[in-house]
């Protein structure tokens, strides 16, 4: 049995200050059932996606809210998951199990955060409570502290200066920040010249040596979702359909400071990649667009390595040779990305889909990838310890 996507929503992303974590979790629902071609009668489940309703918002038990979308969702299971920043993904993995095992049809999924009602020292500690926290957020390491240490474990191995490191990763600012110029929804429509973004400057002070605040990703709010059903369902219902063709999950030890797992590659990422494209029957020559988890511009680097794009210590030859840009081989985050686009935690994952979904579609939000026909999703949670690779195919 295969399960394939058929109605879908993205909110604007960015400080939304009208709408609160309940609006958005209805207002996604509502559309995604709206524009699935399904009655809301017709929804067997729900699966919320979201990380820390509690610590954002004072909101733990925040699934049954979605029977607010519609009357006839009342007594309908609504289950929320979290898995960190991965939990959008893992909210439509639970969903696909569950119509896989034949306990359900059909499942609306809606990923969803709420992050800007906390100032930033609130979203930090907040966010520390996905690292292991004994040893990491309870000892001072922020996520831009986390993902630094990759950056330090991937000039150490290859033996880049801190100078070349920032040269690399220019060009993943920059090339984020042009593709969501292009996305209505992004979060961020400015541009940065090169120049600026690879040194520190006033406005762009180191945050974690040697990141620095162009390298990391945006506090947002928003919300996504999309209705899961079995392929043949949608095949009846729509003229166009995208199969989640495979999806593979793997983790990790939780910790990456106490070294039981690599500081120069996403060792974890690369095992679900190479999984979800096993399982698919395909490689990475037959992906046509990806979005991925740049949560930093070092993760981005990294997942080019992870992807085969290029081989372990040569990430920028995949930026060099211009795969990455639309236009290009594969063309990565033509939304902006985490980036720029921004990232409400939980519903990150399932904005990648949408997003993937969107563009074989040929509906892109923001920049059209032209004759997509097969998508790459990649959602990480914490700093490596969940990770989640999806292979979406447009098949009508």
């Amino acid at each position: 049995m295969s399960v394939s996507m058929i109605g879908f929503y993205h909110s604007k992303v960015g400080k939304l200050e009208n709408e609160t974590i309940y609006s958005l979790l209805v207002e996604a629902g509502r559309r995604a059932i709206e524009d699935s071609g399904l009655e809301p009668k017709d929804i067997d489940a729900i699966f919320v996606g979201n990380y820390s309703g509690g610590g954002f918002n004072k909101q733990e038990h925040i699934a049954p809210f979605a029977v607010e979308i519609h009357p006839d969702l009342r007594f309908k299971p609504c289950i929320r998951v979290e898995n960190a920043c991965a939990s959008g993904s893992t909210a439509i993995e639970q969903a696909m199990f569950a119509i896989e095992s034949g306990r359900i049809k059909n499942a609306l999924v809606i990923g969803v955060e709420k992050m800007t009602s906390l100032k930033t020292a609130g979203v930090t500690e907040v966010l520390a409570m996905a690292s292991y926290y004994p040893e990491e957020g309870g000892k001072g390491y922020s996520f831009p502290g986390l993902y630094a240490e990759y950056a330090k474990g991937y000039m150490a191995k290859y033996g880049y200066s801190k100078e070349e490191l920032w040269d690399m990763l220019s060009y993943i600012t920059v090339k984020a920040h042009k593709n969501a110029m292009a996305n209505p929804l992004a979060q961020m429509h400015v541009e940065y010249e090169r120049e600026y973004v690879r040194t520190i400057q006033e406005k762009n002070p180191l945050i974690a040596d040697p990141l620095k605040l162009s390298d990391c990703s945006l506090v947002s709010d928003g919300a996504a979702a999309v209705v899961l059903t079995k392929t043949e369902t949608a095949l009846s219902l729509k003229d166009k359909v995208v199969e989640i063709r495979s999806l593979a999950h793997t983790s990790d030890y939780l910790s990456i400071v106490e070294g039981k797992r690599p500081n120069y590659k996403l060792e974890a990422a690369e095992v679900a990649i190479q999984r979800a494209l096993k399982d698919a029957n395909m490689t990475i020559n037959d992906i046509n667009v990806a979005e991925v988890h740049d949560c930093f511009t070092i993760t981005e680097l990294l997942i080019y390595e992870a992807m085969g794009l290029a081989k372990e210590g040569r990430g920028f030859d995949a930026i060099l040779n211009g795969d990455v840009y639309v236009g290009g081989r594969l063309p990565v985050n033509p939304s902006g990305g985490l980036k720029a686009k921004g990232h409400p935690v939980g519903a990150t994952g399932v904005s990648m889909h949408v997003l993937v979904a969107k563009q074989l579609l040929g509906e892109a939000i923001g920049l059209q990838v032209e004759n997509a026909k097969a998508g790459l999703t990649l959602n990480i949670g914490g700093s490596g310890a969940t990770n989640i690779a999806s292979v979406l195919v447009r098949i009508k």
